[in-house]
């Protein structure tokens, strides 16, 4: 019995599934030697006949959501227009001047809404360019491919040209672009010269917006005090990671942002990994020389800086390819020096 069709010029053999020359693997192609046989893991699984995808696929219908939301925005519409109509027919009524200042007031909104509109798409816009230029170095890098990462570092390149603060990392990189010819290390080199201190200052964003929650969550009073004070740090801290890396993002941007943020901490497992951790740290040693409310804080504060790190994941334009990037335990022990500091029962 065999898994793999016997090599060429090899006689059919029996054996046995407990014999030692019976070996498992994950390698469909794999050909065995002369004197053994090999059971691939498709031969283990069951090969009864499944339904096709689409029996749990859920059908789509209409998007009655979508309509209720195009109808109420079509009426308030037309209120606040015919609201800003009547008003400006009754300045007139009352003198012409009123009324010109009416429409001046109602035109200076209208292109203030226009320039808001145009804001919004260009933020959104620019957070799906650094979305698809992180695909792109990331798959070139992957394959090392030199033609797809040159064209996507050119775009990293004009990506920062109006950043005074990139302006050494990007003269490195051109002349990295005209000698290097493996992709793979032109992306390092990127990430080295033109992203490294960026990455420096996202670190300290992150660390120091962890070290806030972890003071105020410690020393607040109230529950709703700490929530309030997280909720603004992380918030805040996105935003912040955003305009480092050149997101730069409206509301519409910001809101999608914070979005893919927390669905990178929901596929990577984040929130949960970094609970485990903080609970490590604190079952070996540390929850008996804090007090409760410390331990807390520093607990709060890894948490925030492990949606910093996905923060950085998502706003960043090039993926880590020369390392994982930040990590928790990075965080860990500046954390913990400061609770400690800020621990009147601390005695050591």
């Amino acid at each position: 019995m065999t898994g793999t069709p016997p090599p060429a010029g090899r006689r059919p053999t029996a054996f046995r599934l407990d014999d030692r020359k019976v070996r498992l693997t994950d390698d469909e192609d794999k050909m065995p030697s002369a004197d053994e046989a090999l059971i691939t893991q498709a031969f283990l699984e069951d090969d009864e006949p499944r339904l096709p995808r689409t029996a749990s696929t859920p059908k789509s219908g209409f998007k009655f959501g979508k309509w209720l939301i195009i109808g109420l925005s079509g009426l308030v519409s037309l209120t606040i227009g015919l609201a800003v109509d009547s008003l400006i027919r009754d300045l007139f009524a009352r003198t012409d001047w009123l009324g010109w200042l009416g429409v001046a007031l109602a035109t200076l909104a209208a292109l203030g809404l226009l320039g808001l509109a145009l804001r919004e798409v260009a933020g959104l816009m620019r957070l799906g360019k650094i979305d698809k230029l992180r695909e792109r170095l990331s798959e070139a890098a992957e394959n090392d491919n030199a033609s797809a990462a040159t064209s996507g570092l050119k775009e990293l390149l004009a990506l920062y040209r109006d950043r005074p603060e990139t302006a050494q990392g990007r003269k490195a990189l051109a002349g990295h672009m005209r000698e290097v010819i493996d992709g793979r290390d032109l992306i390092k080199l990127a990430e080295r010269d033109l992203l490294g201190p960026l990455d420096l200052e996202a670190r300290r964003i992150v660390m120091n917006s962890a070290k806030r929650v972890s003071i105020v969550t410690a020393v607040s009073p109230r529950a709703l005090v700490d929530l309030l004070a997280v909720l603004f740090e992380n918030l805040r801290t996105i935003r912040r990671l955003s305009a480092l890396y050149g997101g730069r993002p409206g509301t519409l941007g910001f809101l999608r942002l914070a979005r893919q943020v927390l669905t990178h901490l929901a596929v990577t497992g984040g929130m949960a990994a970094g609970d485990s951790l903080a609970s490590q740290v604190l079952g070996h040693g540390l929850a008996a020389r804090l007090s409760a409310r410390l331990g807390e804080g520093v607990v709060n504060g890894l948490l925030t800086a492990r949606i910093g790190i996905a923060a950085i994941d998502v706003c960043r334009p090039a993926p880590f390819v020369s390392g994982t990037g930040p990590s928790i335990s990075d965080f860990m022990g500046e954390l913990v020096s400061l609770a400690k500091k800020e621990d009147p029962q601390d005695t050591n």
